[in-house]
């Protein structure tokens, strides 16, 4: 199967780092509605229109820190920051992505994300302007819900998990 990435906002560390275990052993696969019956935490995660929210995808927080960094701001690859490690457990681990990730995303204009999409529908394994429109789309969507988590006062987390 994969490693599944659970994209999620929280208003601290702390907060973040109890989310799998809130969720329990058998729960890192429980999709939005279900996670809505964990009461406040859950509403962290909800997608129903909540300001905390989720995304669910198979990209990596370091592939999505890259497609910002590198297509957003002109940073060399090499130049990207590591992520922040919350969480280490031998089922799943959490991380923080960086302020100087998620600020730059929440600030991007049409030409910005235009320009990453295409940037990065260029890497080897892509299809070119058919990816390209599919990157331009999943980095509105990233800019949407990191907007969504600023207004709300929470920070972008990433659950992973196998």
């Amino acid at each position: 199967m994969g490693v599944t990435y659970k994209y999620f906002g929280a208003p601290d560390r702390a907060t973040a780092a109890r989310v799998p275990t809130a969720l329990g052993p058998g729960g890192l696969g429980l999709d939005a509605g279900e996670l809505g019956a964990l009461g406040r935490l859950g509403d962290l995660m909800e997608t129903s229109g909540s300001a905390g929210g989720h995304l669910s995808t198979k990209i990596k927080p370091e592939t999505m820190s890259a497609m910002v960094l590198t297509g957003i701001q002109g940073v060399p690859l090499h130049h990207v920051p590591p992520l922040e490690l919350v969480v280490l457990h031998p089922d799943y681990a959490v991380v923080q992505l960086p302020h100087t990730v998620v600020e730059p995303l929440r600030k991007a204009d049409e030409t910005e994300l235009g320009a990453a999409a295409f940037i990065w529908s260029t890497v080897p394994d892509r299809r070119g302007p058919r990816d390209a429109f599919v990157i331009y789309q999943m980095l509105h969507e990233w800019q949407d819900f990191a907007s969504r988590l600023h207004e709300a006062g929470h920070q972008l987390y990433c659950l992973v998990w196998p």
